[in-house]
């Protein structure tokens, strides 16, 4: 089987030539594909990447991508800024005369004041030169987050199977009690007759009997019905070979309620509306697995 869960989550970290990177996929069932990034400031542009690199392991889902890199620092990643330190520098001198206090020269206590040194702005050639690094990790979180919805999607077949056989069993047991359905109608149909008539001393003809139990018959045939049902479950089950089968998934289970609520209509029997029941509990369940495959 190849079936796909939508839900998934897959990490992978990186470290290299002083950079140490994180990367953090997660997928949940949607509709669509529909993607959400979540990158440090200055990774705006390799977006679209990420989008592309993403699409080439999911199809459809809603997925998160959260994307950390965090770069060792050095002297050379800081500018002292004059101006501002100059005008610590005089203030503080100021100062000094006002109040008697001995004057203040020493530059090295000012760096730690707010605005004097601060951090280059990384050009967007750095973030270029990452990438190769961010596309590395990311593809294995990618490739971890896949693992997950594989292992899920293997729990979901088999629980699937096993939901169509609970079908296929309920409807052979409807299919063995339908033809007793219009034999049971001529006996009610005739013990009720011969009772009324009886008290009226009225008779009867036989073919009269076996015309409306005709009618009866046609009217509660549920045979079509048996045969497209156990044709959706075989396609069902074939299906789910398939990679990308969600949609199609879901569009037979909408055809086999449609077929189960007909049976049920049209049956007019006690043991077959049981079985009804249980079918279409079974297939609620495979609707709400369903969901959930890609």
């Amino acid at each position: 089987m190849t079936l796909l869960s939508m839900t998934g989550f897959g990490e992978a970290r990186l470290e290299q030539d002083g950079l140490s990177l994180g990367v953090e996929v997660r997928s949940i069932n949607s509709r669509y594909f529909k993607l959400s990034t979540r990158t440090p400031e200055g990774y705006a542009p390799v977006e679209p990447r990420i989008e592309s690199l993403v699409r080439k392991f999911v199809s459809r889902g809603s997925v998160q991508v959260s994307l950390r890199v965090v770069r060792e620092l050095s002297a050379d990643d800081f500018q002292i800024d004059p101006v501002v330190l100059g005008g610590y520098y005089r203030q503080l001198n100021e100062l000094s005369g006002e109040l008697g206090a001995e004057a203040f020269t020493r530059l090295d206590a000012l760096l730690t004041l707010p605005g004097v040194a601060v951090e280059r702005q990384r050009a967007s050639s750095d973030v270029e030169q990452r990438w190769p690094l961010v596309q590395e990790t990311l593809t294995t979180a990618l490739e971890r987050l896949r693992q997950m919805r594989q292992e899920e999607g293997r729990a979901m077949a088999q629980d699937l199977l096993e939901k169509c056989a609970d079908v296929a069993a309920q409807l052979t047991t409807v299919e063995q009690r339908a033809p007793l359905v219009a034999e049971a109608y001529r006996q009610r149909l005739t013990e009720r007759l011969n009772k009324l008539l009886g008290e009226h001393e009225i008779n009867i003809e036989p073919r009269d009997i076996v015309r409306e139990v005709g009618i009866f018959a046609d009217r509660c045939d549920i045979s079509e019905e048996t045969v497209r049902l156990r044709s959706h479950l075989a396609q069902f089950e074939a299906i789910m070979k398939e990679s990308q089968s969600g949609k199609k998934l879901e569009f037979l289970i909408q055809e086999m309620f449609r077929e189960i609520n007909t049976i049920g209509s049209k049956a007019n029997n006690a043991e077959i509306a049981a079985c009804v029941i249980e079918m279409k509990s079974a297939v609620e369940r495979m609707r709400e697995m369903v969901q959930n495959v890609e």
